[in-house]
């Protein structure tokens, strides 16, 4: 019996818990950050406090639901790393799935700004003005990026993808206080925050900048994993944590 169908019904699924995903991560990010300056409107350090905290207990769990079924990447840059490194050996994600991928988790990001503006009963569609322009700003999602990739792979590299929900989470939630840009790391995460025009939004203005920044890091932790794990690509496919994408006996 054909596997075509099997195999398409396979990145379906993972293309839903890549938007989901992607969805519940930035619903995370904004719906805190509402919740916060709702809660300390006049102390922008306990909001950040606030935000920073939730976002990191949110993202933990969402590896923990979605990382069986695609990897939880929620991230355009750890689908396109993960192709690079495993395209030779056949390892990584399939060059073809790389742009739906992308696509389910910009789309789901977009969803998740929406979503947390509906849920604080604020206008549905927004478009968020908070410039965020400055070399501190690019320089610090530059760290931010290399940092996350970098960690998601030497995780993978040694055996202990399974420690990522909690490792991603806290270096994410160390990432918001160390980095200037308080440490998007992710252009679907950057692209659907400017739909929300509140504490975590940013201006379409600063977008490009920021995603520049985001792909110029992922480049120096490819560089960087490359001199301290030149073997790295065998195990492209446990990013973040390792997934089963081929379908079962029963499904063929």
């Amino acid at each position: 019996m054909s596997t075509v169908k099997p195999e398409r019904a396979a990145l379906a699924r993972r293309l839903l818990a890549e938007f989901l995903g992607t969805a519940l991560l930035v619903a995370v990010v904004v719906g805190s950050g509402i919740a916060a300056e709702q809660l300390s409107p006049s102390d922008v350090g306990l909001q950040l406090l606030e935000n920073s905290t939730a976002t990191v207990l949110g993202l933990g769990v969402l590896i923990l639901i979605f990382g069986p079924v695609s990897g939880a990447h929620f991230n355009p840059l750890v689908s396109a790393a993960d192709w690079l490194l495993g395209r030779r050996l056949g390892t990584g994600l399939p060059g073809r799935d790389v742009l739906v991928y992308a696509a389910a988790q910009i789309l789901g990001g977009i969803a998740g700004a929406v979503l947390a503006n509906v849920m604080f009963d604020l206008p549905a569609g927004q478009i968020a003005d908070k410039d965020r322009v400055s070399v501190g700003h690019g320089v610090g999602e530059v760290v931010a990026t290399a940092g996350l990739l970098l960690l998601i792979f030497a995780l993978a590299r040694t055996g202990r993808a399974a420690l990522s929900a909690a490792s991603v989470g806290a270096y994410i939630g160390a990432a918001y206080w160390f980095t200037s840009s308080t440490s998007f790391a992710n252009p679907a995460v950057t692209i659907g925050r400017t739909f929300s025009d509140t504490f975590a939004g940013i201006a379409p203005s600063s977008v490009p900048l920021f995603i520049g920044a985001q792909i110029l890091g992922a480049g120096v932790a490819l560089g960087v994993l490359h001199v301290l794990f030149p073997d790295a690509a065998a195990t492209a496919d446990r990013a973040v944590v390792p997934h089963n994408s081929t379908p079962t006996a029963k499904e063929a």
